[in-house]
């Protein structure tokens, strides 16, 4: 396996939760795997894209314009502002969700129309979820990013028992039956 995942949400979307599920998958399976966090603003709001390579030996978790296999964009702007990093085959999975940023909100600019199609300018493999409504049928709505882990998953065709053995040993005990069950509903969208 030699895997280039970017993760890229807005804070407070549970991204950096993602980043370490999936580097606690990879050691589960003897892989090695090297994180990378990049914060905009340090607020909840702000972009954040994590950088996550996994392979036999990982030696930069640094990801390039044109590198990346998997973009996991909590947000579908943020899908468009990373999708230049994509390969040309690359997969890109986009929650449906649109968060407004301040410069939308304070009517200096638009929110961006036909964002699915502009993503498939970049590669043909574009798939769209609604992860915060399936997050919201697992119980709560923070369990969007297990949601998006689980299409994931199943789109890579990874060890179903495996991750879900690490989501649940990075989620609080009190949230583990929400977090299976966000996961299955990703996994079996």
């Amino acid at each position: 396996m030699n895997l280039k995942i970017m993760i890229v949400g807005v804070g407070g979307q549970g991204t950096l939760l993602a980043s370490r599920v999936l580097g606690n998958f990879a050691l589960k399976n003897n892989l090695d795997c090297k994180l990378s966090e990049v914060h905009g603003m340090a607020q909840r709001g702000g972009s954040v894209v994590t950088y996550v390579t996994i392979s036999d030996k990982v030696y930069s978790p640094i990801i390039e314009e044109g590198e990346a296999d998997i973009i996991l964009s909590f947000e579908k702007l943020e899908a468009l502002r990373y999708a230049n990093f994509i390969k040309r085959n690359g997969v890109i999975v986009v929650n449906n969700q649109e968060i407004m940023p301040m410069p939308v909100v304070v009517g200096d600019m638009k929110y961006p129309d036909e964002i699915i199609d502009k993503l498939k300018q970049y590669t043909s493999n574009v798939f769209k979820v609604n992860a915060l409504e399936l997050a919201e049928k697992a119980g709560n709505i923070k369990a969007l990013n297990i949601v998006m882990l689980g299409v994931l998953a199943k789109k890579l065709s990874l060890d179903k028992k495996s991750f879900l053995e690490s989501v649940i040993s990075l989620v609080p005990k009190k949230m583990i039956e929400v977090n299976e069950k966000a996961f299955e509903l990703g996994y079996n969208n």
